[in-house]
């Protein structure tokens, strides 16, 4: 069993580790270690299962990490929601690289992507066709010029699953046509709101230790 450090990263496998690691929130404090095995070890095998803890009291943080050895076992997974473990339905995502991890949206799920590098040639039918694999796609708006008609550089793509939105987030950079476009997690007021007052507190937290 290869195990994890303290942010719970392991570096084994031949795909990169974040499109095979899985953040699990929503613990129980007395979901171990095993029992996180026991339940994610159905969808394939586990290069590492980890419980994080307060370093102090050992008490378990409410949260955890699996490795996969493929990315294919983390899609099928993710595709096997609503997951309970102990008694809890927990709240399973693609976990977030350590370089990204400080944006503070990083952690936020959405079903709205925003997409920037909008060129003419990005119909709604060349997005579509594009993003389905990543997901079911519920709506597209290309932001266009009200006077033009041509497009601002941006648009939003809506899926009917927040996973779809972590999925395209972790490629980062894609290749459209002939263009490369760019994208992040499209939030609401509301919802940037809500991330900067969980990601202030993230920060207390962490300067504890």
């Amino acid at each position: 069993m290869v195990r994890a450090d303290e942010n719970g990263d392991v570096s084994v496998g031949t795909e990169p580790e974040h499109f095979r690691k899985m953040f699990i929130g929503g613990l129980t404090i007395s979901t171990s270690d095993e029992a996180l095995k026991e339940f994610y070890s159905q969808w394939g095998e586990l290069l590492d299962c980890i419980v994080m803890r307060d370093p102090t009291t050992k008490r378990s943080r409410g949260f955890g990490f699996v490795t996969y050895s493929k990315q294919s076992e983390v899609d099928a997974a993710m595709a096997s929601r609503p997951h309970v473990i102990d008694g809890k339905t927990v709240d399973p995502k693609r976990a977030v690289p350590r370089e990204l991890s400080q944006k503070s949206e990083a952690n936020m799920s959405s079903k709205r992507l925003y997409v920037s590098g909008v060129r003419e040639e990005h119909t709604q039918e060349v997005f579509n066709e594009y993003f389905s694999k990543y997901g079911t796609v519920v709506k597209i708006d290309i932001i266009a010029d009200k006077t033009t008609g041509k497009p601002r550089g941006f648009a939003f793509v809506t899926f009917d699953d927040y996973d779809s939105v972590d999925k395209c987030v972790l490629v980062k950079s894609h290749n459209i046509g002939n263009s490369r476009c760019d994208v992040k997690k499209a939030l609401s007021k509301d919802e940037m709101a809500r991330v900067s007052c969980c990601f202030l507190k993230y920060l207390l937290f962490n300067l504890k230790y």
